[in-house]
């Protein structure tokens, strides 16, 4: 039998070993080899990125090894908000079977509403999955409305299809924002990972023109760990399931958008993320920043799926960028 050596570990010492202890095994930890270990690499197909590089800059699988177990413990946190604070409100907002929202309602009304828009390639995961968070809003005073929508599979692999929806599903609320015990003058969005993409997207909508409503309709958007240019995008592996078009890119890439943006930008992203998505969030910030509009970029120590989870957090990375956005 052998015995651990005693080691006396000071605080300083602690804080020197850094990264090196999160991939200590004594903390379980899946992997700390991020990206391609022992890659050899190829030719270059977009800036410095060979082929297998920029498919995995844009494959979190790459940079998380534990991604499924932080989703499959959100799904369950949502299960048991359901079971200790009831069912949200199933609503419909649209004429596609998949257009319906789930709505947690605060005590009370009227009160500031924060529509979620749930990540998952723009294929997988639900509004009822995004349940975990609502809690937190709902404490503080907000509803929380989780958007569901159909899968960019279902819709042809077009983005501009999946984004209709997600307009269409904002618009909704905000036109029955009385009636849902919500204020109209207080309406705010965010969402996560493709749900991030679609999010940037919504806030470069033209409300007056397409939807009759205020251009300032939405008074802030939380874009987490997004993607806001689709040029790399495009040249990765994900363009197998996406019908991109030149058209498509441009009209969904909403950093060639900004001048559209009326509402202030909150935009953030986890450092342990894939290189892209960290890029992506930094120069979508500087692109605004740029005009002179409203925007703040917050990063942290974080994971792709953790980034998410900490949106239930008030004390986390994006549950406290989201109260902070709302005022409350």
């Amino acid at each position: 039998m052998t015995h651990a050596k005693s080691v006396s570990l000071t605080r300083r010492s602690a804080l020197g070993a850094g990264v090196g202890m999160l991939c200590s095994p004594v903390l379980a930890q899946p992997s700390c080899e991020l990206g391609l270990p022992g890659h050899v690499k190829g030719s270059a197909v977009w800036r410095d990125y060979d082929q297998a590089e920029l498919d995995a800059a844009y494959n979190q699988t790459f940079y998380q090894a534990h991604l499924d177990r932080v989703n499959d413990r959100l799904g369950a946190q949502s299960f048991d908000l359901r079971f200790r604070r009831g069912y949200p409100d199933r609503l419909t907002y649209g004429e596609h079977p998949d257009e319906k929202l789930d709505l947690y309602r605060t005590a009370v009304t009227p009160a500031p509403i924060f529509i979620f828009i749930h990540g998952g390639i723009w294929i997988h995961l639900d509004a009822a999955t995004s349940g975990f968070a609502a809690e937190m809003f709902m404490d503080h005073g907000a509803h929380f409305a989780a958007l569901d929508f159909a899968p960019v599979t279902e819709l042809g692999g077009d983005l501009a299809a999946q984004a209709a929806q997600v307009r269409r599903g904002i618009a909704w609320i905000a036109r029955n924002a009385a009636s849902l015990g919500a204020d109209p003058e207080r309406i705010y969005i965010g969402g996560h990972s493709s749900g991030g993409h679609l999010c940037a997207v919504a806030l470069t909508t033209d409300w007056v023109a397409e939807f009759g409503l205020p251009r300032d309709v939405i008074k802030g958007g939380l874009c987490m760990s997004g993607m806001y240019d689709l040029e790399p995008v495009r040249l990765s592996w994900r363009s197998s399931y996406l019908a991109f078009t030149d058209e498509m890119e441009a009209a969904m890439s909403p950093q060639r958008h900004i001048d559209r943006i009326a509402a202030s930008l909150t935009i953030t992203y986890g450092s342990y993320e894939t290189p892209e998505f960290q890029r992506q969030a930094k120069d979508f910030t500087a692109a605004v920043q740029a005009t002179g509009k409203p925007v703040a970029l917050i990063g942290g120590t974080l994971h792709h799926q953790e980034t998410w989870e900490s949106l239930g957090n008030p004390y986390g990375l994006n549950g406290r960028a989201a109260l902070d956005m709302m005022q409350i």
